[in-house]
């Protein structure tokens, strides 16, 4: 199906598989990632154990090695510059600022923390105005806030700063809020929820929402998993629990525009490409679809280099690139179209 406006150019999250009834959704979903939070830790006694054991066997035999002098290496692709560890629990979601001097995280912690992007270190500031887990977090264009979605139900917005109390508390969903995102311009909020809603609010007041979709009327049982504006800020796509992408009027309630069907798992991720013509979203079935956001039709791409189920897809600002993140421990940077 055609889409209408042009789409003008501009500038990640997931969840799992739903079980069938929506109210045991969130507990799945944060049994999930319990789990694998968990799994990581234990391992990670596992290796340290091992490695300790090791070292000391080796005791004897271990030589001084003076201190090289010199230059350090220059990074190469793929290094690790820092770790970031401010957090007490698994993060969920970060994000760039716009400048690109800072990044926000949010965590299973119940906070979201702000910190140098170039050097980590202890956070500029921690956020704690939620009493729940953060699922997801998003800035404003100007960077000057910070969004927050959580399982207490609500969306913060906060001053990226100070943090402090929030600005504004968003109370329109009656469940955890999966996703969060904010448009182009900056005047509207989008966010999705285990309530099985889509809604759209003024950024700068909350209040009522602007336009509200109970998507189970548009044939989507088991709620939105991931959301993102288009670059024109006139349109949002939506990832779902019920495999599909779906494209949703943002400005005057003519509902779904457009539905992509291909995925066989819950739509984890979904990103507009900054040209405005392609969408990409990432899938637990471990794959990376390509689509034509003008028209409704079959996938222009399907990527199968993932092992297990894609957590998070974002674009390169050129539209050239898409970058996927997956459960089997990687990040992969593929050729768009």
């Amino acid at each position: 199906m055609a889409l209408p406006g042009s789409l003008l150019p501009s500038a990640l999250s997931g969840s799992p598989q739903p079980p069938t009834q929506g109210n045991s959704q969130g507990i799945a979903s944060r049994s999930r990632r319990k789990f694998l939070a968990l799994g990581i830790g234990l391992g990670a006694i596992i290796i340290s154990s091992g490695a300790i054991w090791y070292a000391s066997s080796r005791h004897d035999t271990l030589s001084f090695t003076p201190k090289s002098t010199a230059h350090p290496a220059i990074p190469t692709a793929g290094s690790i510059l820092f770790t970031y560890t401010g957090h007490t629990e698994p993060v969920f979601s970060v994000a760039w600022s716009p400048t690109g001097k800072r990044l926000a995280s949010a965590s299973y912690d119940d906070t979201a923390q702000v910190w140098n992007a170039a050097t980590g270190g202890a956070p500029l500031v921690t956020y704690r105005g939620h009493s729940g887990v953060i699922e997801s977090l998003a800035w404003s264009p100007d960077g000057r806030h910070i969004a927050s979605a959580s399982y207490d139900n609500t969306v913060q917005v906060w001053d990226a700063a100070t943090g402090g109390s929030p600005l504004i508390t968003y109370r329109g969903h009656t469940a955890f809020v999966e996703s969060v995102a904010w448009s182009p311009g900056g005047q509207q909020i989008a966010s999705a929820s285990a309530d099985k809603t889509l809604q759209v609010w003024d950024a700068a007041t909350g209040g009522s929402p602007l336009i509200t979709y109970n998507v189970h009327l548009y044939g989507n049982k088991y709620g939105i998993s991931s959301v993102a504006w288009s670059p024109n800020g006139k349109l949002v796509v939506t990832g779902g629990y019920d495999n599909k992408v779906q494209v949703w009027d943002a400005t005057t309630r003519k509902g779904v525009l457009a539905t992509y069907i291909g995925h066989i798992g819950s739509v984890e991720s979904v990103a507009w490409s900054p040209d405005g013509r392609h969408i990409v979203s990432g899938a637990f079935d471990s794959t990376v679809k390509l689509w034509d956001s003008n028209t409704s039709g079959n996938a222009l791409v399907t990527y199968t280099g993932h092992a297990l189920a894609v957590s998070s897809v974002t674009w390169s600002p050129d539209s050239k690139h898409i970058a996927s993140a997956s459960y089997d421990n990687t990040v992969q940077v593929c050729q768009a179209i």
